[in-house]
Formats: structure tokens, C-alpha cells, sequence
């Protein structure tokens, strides 16, 4: 079997739209108040452009904390769960390697979950060209650590069947963003936000189950590994609930 393209994994998303809305994990305040800490400004009030916005998890949260949101999401799919979910919010069909939005235009420029699926040869000269002077550039990824022995058990059994774990392959993609800066001008500064949340077995599994990794293996692999992996959990969770962990990797680069 040839192995699923970078392209084929992006594209993957648009037909498990409502899936990904309804069972990945939000992000806690604590991340809102280490973006403000780390761009020196506030989001209320604030120009926000959230890029990838998927189905609209992070461009909601942003909205909530008072700031003048705008989406920009490439996939048909994605976009269109995210108008059923947040009719209020403004949404643009683009991507970050080609924005389409007038230069110094926006004071911050997010990416939640999705600096991975650009090319940063073009989306960060498009991120300096896009932010104001003074703006800030904020990317993150929820990452499972290892040091939570169920996490890394899970992670070792996911591996086997399909590869690296993808909410812990998402744990390598800050190091890749600070290393691959063409310009040189994204002097990002960096912090760690643990928190987690309790979810039934289920929920836990759909989210899984709404990571390209397994939405390109296919239904029939992805649905035995799912179930497999129910019985396992319930021996270990009797009660249903699950504690999942995450560690928000951020970096925000501020421009002069």
C-alpha cells in the first residue's frame, strides 16, 4: 500500500467535518492569557485572522475572549461545518501558503493545529506581510505526553498498527516551525500549558478516530483498531471516563 501523501492527509478532514467538531479537545484559558503574556497586547479588541480554522474550535474561544475574528479555512468540508456551527463568525475559503488578505491588515495571525499543513517557504513571508507592525504570530498544537502511562501505552499500540501516534507526531511540529523559518525574522518564544479533560471511552475514541493518520487507513482498519482498542480501555476505565492529558506547545513571534 502506498503511503498516504502529506496532501492526501489535509484533505482528509473534509469528510469527518462534524466528527472533528464534536469530539476534539478545545484549548483552556490558560493558553488565551500565555498568547497575550508572550504578544505584550490583548486579544479583546483585537484584529485576529485564525488560519486553518478547521471547524471553528479555536476561532470560537478567540471570539470569546472579545476579538474581532475572521476564518480562514482551505477545505470545502471543514468550512462548511464550521458555518453550521458559528454562523456569526466571518469565514474565507484560503490557505496560509497564499492569503488573501491586504498586507499589515490583521494584529494577530493564529494557527491552532495547522502551521504543519503549510509550506513555511510561503506562509511565513505571508505571515510578516499580513500582521501589523507589533503583531504577533501565535501557533500551537495539543500534544499527548508520554510521561502519562496510559497515554504512552496507547501511543505504543497506535504506532505498531499505524504509525506515530498523531497527537504525538503533533508534539515535534513547534520544532520543526522554529527550525524551518525561511526569513529569519520569526524569533518565536516558546512556552509549554498542560491541562486535560474528562471523556467518555467513546468520545476519547472518535477523537482518535478524527486524526488523518487513521482517516486515510481507511474505514475498515480504523473501525477494528477503534474497537480493539474500546475493550482495552474499559479493562483499565471500568467506569467509562477517561482523563485525557494534553501539553499545548505555543510560539508566538512578534513582528518590529
Amino acid at each position: 500500500m502506498t503511503a498516504p501523501s502529506h496532501a492526501d492527509r489535509a484533505r482528509s478532514f473534509n469528510a469527518a467535518a462534524a466528527q472533528y467538531a464534536a469530539n476534539r479537545p478545545a484549548y483552556p484559558p490558560a493558553l488565551f492569557d500565555a498568547i497575550e503574556d508572550l504578544a505584550g497586547r490583548p486579544l479583546t479588541g483585537a484584529r485576529v485572522v485564525d488560519v486553518g480554522a478547521g471547524t471553528g474550535i479555536a476561532t470560537a474561544l478567540l471570539r470569546q475572549r472579545g476579538a474581532d475574528v475572521l476564518a480562514v479555512e482551505p477545505g470545502e468540508g471543514m468550512a462548511a461545518q464550521f458555518r453550521r456551527s458559528h454562523p456569526d463568525i466571518p469565514i474565507v475559503r484560503g490557505n496560509g501558503n497564499a492569503l488573501p488578505l491586504a498586507t499589515a491588515s490583521t494584529d494577530f495571525l493564529t494557527y491552532a493545529q495547522a502551521w504543519h499543513w503549510t509550506d513555511p517557504a510561503h506562509s511565513a513571508p505571508e505571515a510578516l506581510r499580513v500582521l501589523r507592525p507589533g503583531g504577533a504570530l501565535a501557533l500551537w498544537w495539543n500534544s499527548t505526553p508520554l510521561d502519562i502511562p496510559w497515554h504512552m501505552t496507547q501511543a505504543r499500540r497506535i504506532e505498531r498498527r499505524f504509525g506515530l501516534h498523531p497527537v504525538v507526531e503533533q508534539g515535534a511540529s513547534g520544532d520543526r516551525a522554529v527550525q524551518n523559518d525561511p526569513t529569519g525574522r520569526l524569533a518565536f518564544t516558546r512556552r509549554k500549558v498542560r491541562w486535560s479533560r474528562r471523556v467518555p471511552i467513546d468520545t476519547h475514541l472518535a477523537n482518535l478516530g478524527s486524526h488523518s493518520i487513521f482517516l486515510v487507513h481507511g474505514t475498515e482498519a480504523s473501525t477494528a483498531f477503534l474497537a480493539e482498542e474500546k475493550q482495552i480501555l474499559l479493562k483499565e476505565f471500568p467506569d467509562g471516563i477517561i482523563e485525557e492529558t494534553y501539553d499545548v506547545d505555543l510560539l508566538v513571534a512578534t513582528t518590529s
